[in-house]
């Protein structure tokens, strides 16, 4: 089942897209509707709610008086941490519930307005940010909803930023058209990304890189992409206790240098017998990652033993978005010279360009990748001795 968080600012139009990918066939939880529901008469959370705010915050028939509540909580951050240490266990538990009852393959988008705010996107394979200028929203709610306009901006203000919420979208959704533009939107994100990601999950499918052309000038979202897929692998699999860390590495992780368009991750565990753990496998696997049984070890470097140059390889499912997942012993030399390759292509320009330039020298011989990839090997031989090098002058450490 294909994980789908949806979020944006309040006013943003965000239940507007949730009703279209409800109509497209996705199944969608609605947290607001459900911290409703978990507060309804004679539910535990309201006794809670009644015991520790007081009867005015409780209406004569029983039910919650919720502008009253509201007015404690708002400037109040004890009052509000108290009142959430009673709801959020409950409408956890019922969100879960409720997305359990989606089709196994087939897709549960979670409508969330504090996604990005309580960290739970990093449990979705996609977060959906809908966003409209701060003007346009305050707008709205004054003449959709009759909040005052100090009211509004109060609101929008205690949420999470624009940039914050850029920085954890998959994709955004500019809704300041009409709706019937929204809809166009909608459609060809669930066209083009959406049903795909859930048709792989379903048949385990990895993407793919290009055959050629796959070399391409260096992207400004390549970091923020690899952050994504690291805080999310990091969640995957922080229940298995298997991981010792979680890095974004190869050329997208060095600023400035032309890559293949593909987000290399290394994962490091203790031993390498932890990455065929049942529960590690299935995580992954959840996590949206596909084993590849047939690659399990790098080439080895000059004066080392080719038997510790073994690994674990997973493809990610996501269709617009080419993810290779490497799992490597932790103190490895497979797993030290990632993260040091890395770093000294960050701290070295001079090296980083000649890395570049063998890159383009390679290119026009033959752009097939991977021809382009096995070519590179006697380049990364001696590169792999200029940076022992550099680590022994500059004490780096992983």
């Amino acid at each position: 089942m294909l994980r789908v968080g949806l979020t944006g600012g309040i006013g943003s139009g965000k239940s507007s897209v949730a009703a279209r990918l409800r109509a497209l066939g996705a199944h969608v939880v609605d947290a607001d509707a459900v911290a409703r529901e978990v507060v309804e008469p004679d539910t535990e959370a309201l006794r809670l709610i009644g015991e520790r705010f007081g009867p005015d915050v409780m209406r004569a028939d029983g039910t919650l008086h919720r502008a009253a509540l509201a007015r404690v909580v708002f400037d109040d951050r004890d009052a509000l941490r108290a009142l959430e240490a009673i709801t959020t266990p409950a409408i956890t538990a019922r969100v879960s519930l409720l997305r359990q009852e989606a089709p196994a393959d087939g897709v549960s988008v979670f409508d969330m307005p504090l996604l990005v705010e309580r960290g739970l996107w990093v449990h979705e394979h996609l977060t959906l940010v809908v966003e409209v200028d701060a003007d346009t929203r305050v707008r709205r709610l004054v003449e959709q909803r009759g909040l005052p306009e100090r009211d509004a901006r109060a609101r929008i203000d205690a949420q999470a930023s624009d940039g914050e919420r850029r920085a954890v979208a998959d994709e955004l959704i500019d809704n300041r058209g009409t709706p019937e533009e929204l809809d166009v939107v909608v459609d060809a994100l669930w066209r083009q990304r959406i049903e795909p990601y859930a048709a792989n999950l379903r048949d385990g499918i990895r993407t793919r890189r290009v055959g050629r052309g796959a070399v391409v000038e260096p992207r400004d979202d390549w970091g923020r992409r690899g952050e994504r897929v690291v805080a999310r692998l990091a969640a995957a699999l922080a229940p298995s206790g298997a991981a010792t860390e979680v890095s974004h590495i190869g050329s997208t992780a060095v600023p400035g240098l032309l890559a293949k368009d593909v987000i290399d991750v290394q994962v490091g565990v203790r031993h390498l017998a932890e990455a065929d753990r049942e529960d590690v496998v299935l995580a992954m696997r959840d996590a949206g990652y596909v084993l590849s049984p047939g690659n399990s070890g790098d080439s080895p470097k000059p004066g080392t033993d080719p038997a510790a140059w073994g690994k674990r390889f997973y493809g990610g499912c996501d269709p617009a978005l080419v993810v290779h997942v490497h799992v490597r012993e932790f103190g490895s030399p497979g797993w030290r010279f990632a993260l040091l390759f890395r770093d000294w292509l960050v701290h070295v320009p001079a090296e980083r360009e000649a890395y570049a330039a063998e890159k383009r020298r390679l290119l026009a011989v033959d752009d097939d990748t991977d021809a382009y990839v096995a070519a590179k090997e006697p380049w990364f031989d001696d590169a792999w001795l200029r940076a022992q090098e550099w680590a022994d002058e500059t004490g780096w450490r992983p």
